[in-house]
């Protein structure tokens, strides 16, 4: 989990992708590798997203690949036969976590309580994701959490290039993950010169 930990804290933004045509993933995973995004959170929310990841996978074997919005045993492996190196979930289910450790791969699930946090502390996780990020309250109640918990985040929901930095600053945060830079209907379109645009942007707002 450690090394997990350092990719994503080295990304800093994580894409987080619906893929409906899994045709498109190579090129997706190639835009965004050569414009400084090597990584990619592939939700369930679409029936072509295993196979988009297997496509992925395939093609750049170097690749951070993640499966998201991962809510049953069954997407479970389905995630992990695609070659995924990780699994985020939108909410915390025992039964999911306690599946994704006996097949041993790493889940992040969401959470957006102390009580949450806790439950999944119980279970030995030290990673997890602040979702919806938000309506939950932002940044200031990741620094309330953050200021009582020894674990680490990833905000998702609700962050845009105006916020992500905000997000960041806080020293718990290893990545933030958003949807801004990979919008569905450019890859459905196949844009992907005003793909490749919006990704190389995200460089230029960290460095803000």
């Amino acid at each position: 989990m450690k090394d997990l930990d350092q990719q994503l804290s080295k990304i800093k933004v994580v894409p987080v992708i619906a893929i409906n045509d899994a045709g498109t993933a190579v090129k997706l995973a190639q835009t965004l590798i050569e414009n400084g995004l090597p990584c990619a959170e592939v939700t369930f929310r679409t029936k072509e997203a295993a196979q988009a990841i297997r496509n992925m996978r395939e093609a750049y074997p170097e690749m951070l690949i993640g499966a998201g919005t991962v809510l049953t045993s069954a997407q479970v492996d389905q995630a992990i036969d695609a070659g995924v190196d990780f699994i985020v979930s939108p909410g915390f289910n025992p039964t999911t976590v306690k599946y994704c450790q006996q097949r041993n791969v790493t889940i992040i699930p969401g959470v957006n309580t102390p009580s949450l946090v806790e439950q999944a502390m119980e279970m030995g996780l030290q990673t997890l994701k602040f979702f919806p990020a938000a309506p939950s309250g932002g940044v200031a109640m990741l620094k309330a959490l953050s200021a009582v918990y020894p674990v680490k985040f990833m905000p998702t929901g609700g962050v845009s290039p105006s916020n992500v930095n905000d997000y960041l600053s806080v020293p718990s945060v290893l990545a933030c993950g958003g949807t801004w830079m990979v919008p569905s209907e450019l890859i459905d379109g196949e844009q992907w010169d005003e793909l490749a645009k919006l990704v190389r942007e995200v460089s230029s707002v960290l460095e803000q």
